[in-house]
């Protein structure tokens, strides 16, 4: 497979960019579409296409060949792990599993409330979001049908982890080979807490950095600080280059327009993903993208 080097230049959100780049990365993309349109033109069969869900717009991306051994995603929500840390392995193809956890759910964009208004309705076309998004990686899935939180949050229940807890060991037992991989819970919504530590008794090692709330994308101080007097020196961060692959992982956010929209808004998990590898000076800060992650020593 040819898995091609973007030609498209890609914008960066700040200098110039600093008020354009929402409109500059829809832009990017738009280029990045056309040139995988010339190669599916061509009889390129690793070319294929997807429809977003939600609006039946289709895209165009490369099919990916997964090789290695094999991971074992557990997400809270069907977004979660493709906003986190999906160009990791559209850049580096693995072979994946992944652990839905909370699908069923009420929350739409406000936009989409007057035209998705039951559970139902919503946890349908978040499920479809969640199979088009993954389709690119080959991803098989498993969907455990538990309830999301709804604000106001409040803690979730010993007895709910430890169900959730006994779910999920059946999944992991039927992938012996498989690597483990969560989320960080930087953020403090209840499901990214309650999978996090569910993923720990599982004897995960690996989080993704969650980008879960679009208002603070979990970065705020106060998240901060309190994930780091959570973890302590426990955990050791990782910075993984998606740089070639920034376009076909907003392709792939497309996917899950229930959550983000209208599209230009997607702008905000891609400026994290370059703030994430300029701000730590990363290949000489040069504007590369990046997604963080976080490991745990083997015990």
């Amino acid at each position: 497979m040819n898995q091609s080097r973007t030609p498209v230049t890609l914008p960066v959100p700040d200098a110039e960019g600093i008020y354009t780049f929402p409109d500059d990365l829809v832009r990017a993309h738009e280029e990045w579409t056309d040139h995988l349109a010339e190669r599916r033109r061509a009889h390129d069969d690793h070319v294929i296409e997807l429809t977003a869900p939600y609006n039946g717009r289709p895209y165009l991306i490369e099919l990916r060949q997964p090789a290695g051994r094999p991971v074992l995603v557990i997400e809270p929500h069907h977004d979660d792990f493709a906003l986190s840390a999906s160009g990791t392995f559209l850049a580096h193809p693995r072979p994946l599993t992944v652990a839905t956890v909370f699908t069923r759910s009420t929350s739409v964009h406000p936009a989409m409330e007057d035209t998705f208004t039951t559970e139902a309705a919503v946890s349908h076309l978040r499920e479809r979001e969640g199979a088009a998004a993954l389709a690119p990686l080959a991803a098989e899935r498993a969907l455990l049908r538990h309830k999301d939180a709804e604000p106001p949050y409040r803690p979730y229940s010993q007895d709910r982890l430890e169900r959730i807890i006994h779910e999920l060991r059946e999944v992991v037992d039927a992938h012996p080979d498989a690597e483990l991989l969560a989320p960080a819970a930087v953020t403090r919504h209840p499901d990214h807490l309650l999978v996090h530590h569910a993923a720990v008794r599982l004897g995960c090692r690996w989080f993704w950095e969650d980008l879960a709330f679009w208002s603070t994308y979990a970065l705020a101080g106060c998240d901060q600080y309190l994930f780091r007097a959570r973890t302590g020196p426990t955990l050791t961060t990782e910075l993984v280059d998606i740089t070639d692959v920034i376009l076909d992982k907003t392709t792939v956010l497309r996917m899950h327009g229930s959550q983000m929209h209208p599209a230009r808004k997607m702008y905000r998990p891609i400026r994290h993903a370059w703030t994430t590898a300029t701000a730590t000076g990363l290949w000489g800060g040069t504007g590369t993208y990046a997604e963080r992650f976080y490991r745990t020593e083997s015990p």
